[in-house]
């Protein structure tokens, strides 16, 4: 599916409730998309679906657990009873750690992992069938740290370059059925994602992080995804710090990790 007419058309956004997910779903309702919210955050879902009716949208709130797959597969299967299609996915939902790997307990690095790329393989491939069907797209919001390292943040790098490993091979697979993957590397969105990660052990970090650069709006970021998507774009650095990170992470890849590291690395204390 390509050009901006998604018009009756059904997205799945998952992480729906709030940050980037929330934006997403604004603003495919607002081209006419009938949207199916998908996020753990029960009340706060429900109070985005609500207002996205309020509007005039269709939606439709599917509370869950991403990490279950069972609960990817019923969540399918509950907008396909709803709405009678599915055309669209996006792979939205995705948790943080800020921990160097020696203070970081396998367990974070697991659930890192476990949502932000095991959740989105499990609920691509339960969808897949449909959306190819309808000639539609899929979407995964990676991060620069899925092409770059990015110091004191292993796991989640981990699940980032994961995301690129798979979903450029989905598409060799699919684009020759019509079906368009996009993959989108975002800096510093303004999502709270940051704040809300995880320590080492798993404890929520208080403490605000280093950015290397401005922070995007979720609204921004929403705007720029429509557009790549409505595009039929493979790749997606919707901001001047991401393109800067990909040509210098590749041309002079020494020069990026020492700029990197000596910016976001200023957090950790014991970092040699």
């Amino acid at each position: 599916m390509s050009g901006r007419d998604v018009g009756g058309r059904v997205v799945l956004i998952t992480g729906a409730a709030g940050g980037l997910g929330a934006a997403l779903c604004r603003r495919y309702a607002a081209a006419g998309a009938r949207i199916a919210a998908m996020d753990l955050d029960a009340q706060k879902l429900d109070a985005l679906v609500a207002a996205l009716r309020a509007s005039g949208a269709e939606a439709l709130a599917l509370p869950a657990d991403i990490t279950d797959p069972v609960a990817c597969t019923a969540a399918v299967v509950k907008t396909l009873e709803h709405f009678g299609a599915l055309d669209g996915l996006i792979n939205n939902a995705g948790i943080s750690h800020r921990s160097l790997l020696q203070d970081t307990d396998p367990e974070v690095i697991r659930r890192v992992m476990e949502v932000n790329f095991f959740a989105a393989a499990n609920l691509t491939r339960d969808a897949l069938s449909h959306i190819v069907a309808r000639r539609g797209f899929i979407v995964a919001i990676s991060s620069v740290a899925g092409f770059a390292p990015l110091t004191g943040r292993t796991g989640y790098a981990a699940s980032k370059h994961a995301l690129h490993g798979f979903f450029d091979s989905l598409r060799s697979e699919v684009e020759g059925a019509g079906v368009g993957v996009t993959l989108v590397c975002p800096s510093f969105i303004r999502t709270g994602i940051g704040t809300a990660a995880t320590d080492g052990g798993g404890a929520p970090v208080s403490s605000p992080r280093i950015t290397t650069g401005g922070e995007s709006t979720p609204e921004e970021i929403a705007e720029r995804v429509f557009a790549a998507v409505a595009a039929g774009r493979w790749l997606l650095l919707p901001d001047a710090t991401a393109r800067k990170a990909w040509w210098l992470s590749r041309l002079a890849p020494g020069l990026y990790a020492r700029i990197m590291k000596r910016r976001v690395g200023a957090e950790f204390s014991g970092l040699p």
